[in-house]
């Protein structure tokens, strides 16, 4: 697929991760300048007794303001979102978040898969799908939701993940339009909002 088009149509990044994802958002996120015509999105596995940990950490690490997730926000470019613990994270219509407490997947809630199979429901060929570092399956099936409806998935590099399993997994079972390690999934990204 040609860059200019992935620039062009882009309107959400959405970026999902487990084991060893932090990491990579540490050295990811720093490298970003403000953005204006996108939304990126954060959903990481993790435990449901941390409230606003991660969130407090990518507002010390971004350029980009983080804003806070709460049922019915409003979700609007040039920001950063981060699914909240114990909730899953889904996407409206109407251009609103809302949470939801149903029952884990893949032993997560907020779970990959379903972030990722809600935002191509909604946003189809102007989504990204990043899949991360991680050591169970969650990512795949929404990958593969998000390339039916048109979007472009991205996993990182299995060589250069902490937690190669989830990465290998999503190689294995989709067919990736970009397989990056970290550097280049920073370039890829500093590509989008042009």
């Amino acid at each position: 697929m040609e860059e200019s088009k992935i620039t062009a149509d882009c309107k959400v990044i959405i970026i999902g991760g487990s084991a060893g994802s932090l990491h990579v958002l540490m050295q990811v996120l720093p490298e970003l300048p403000i953005i204006k015509r996108l939304a990126i999105v954060i959903v990481v596995h993790r435990k449901s007794t941390d409230e606003e940990t991660l969130e407090e950490l990518i507002k010390l690490k971004s350029n980009i303001e983080v804003k806070s997730v709460e049922d019915k926000v409003s979700f609007l470019p040039g920001f950063i979102y981060v699914a909240p613990s114990n909730y899953h994270l889904l996407f409206e219509k109407s251009n609103q978040l809302s949470l939801d407490t149903s029952e884990k997947i893949n032993y997560s809630r907020p779970s990959i898969d379903v972030s990722f199979e809600s935002a191509a429901e909604i946003y189809k060929d102007q989504l990204i799908g990043v899949l991360l570092s991680g050591s169970n399956s969650d990512g795949t099936e929404g990958l593969k939701a998000i390339q039916s409806f048109g979007g472009i998935i991205v996993v990182q590099d299995p060589i250069s993940a902490e937690m190669p399993f989830m990465p290998t997994h999503a190689i294995q079972n989709t067919t990736p339009d970009f397989i990056l390690n970290v550097q280049e999934i920073i370039q890829f990204i500093l590509s989008l909002d042009n």
